[in-house]
């Protein structure tokens, strides 16, 4: 047996709050809410989704790396086709833009809860 990637789970003190950034920012649906847990998912397809949980005393990674500082561990990856006018979107959304970009061809960027999420252009 192969096994699949059903989702992708962020820890966040407010679940609600974190889901809504996300289903507007991919425009994916909410397949499941509660105060505690929250399930997004394309609308074309069941998986892999994008889930929120609730983690009171979630503390956000520092970027760039540093020693002795909670280290990034993961980030979502999102492909996009205008790199300026996806990452104003964003932003109006409460996204924030960080100050150190590694590339000219991605932006990285922190959800309202201070999760690293990174935009990059088709062949980068």
């Amino acid at each position: 047996m192969t096994a699949t990637l059903g989702g992708f789970v962020l820890g966040t003190p407010d679940p609600p709050a974190l889901a809504d950034f996300y289903r507007a920012l991919l425009g994916w649906e909410e397949v499941e809410r509660t105060q505690e847990w929250v399930r997004l998912r394309a609308p074309e397809r069941e998986r892999p989704g994008l889930s929120f949980q609730w983690e009171p005393d979630h503390t956000p990674p520092v970027w760039p790396q540093g020693p002795g500082t909670q280290q990034m561990q993961a980030h979502l990856d999102l492909q996009v086709v205008d790199l300026e006018a996806e990452t104003e979107r964003a932003c109006a959304l409460g996204a924030t833009l960080e100050g150190h970009q590694p590339q000219k061809d991605v932006r990285v960027l922190r959800d309202p809860h201070g999760h690293p999420f990174c935009f990059f252009l088709p062949g980068a």
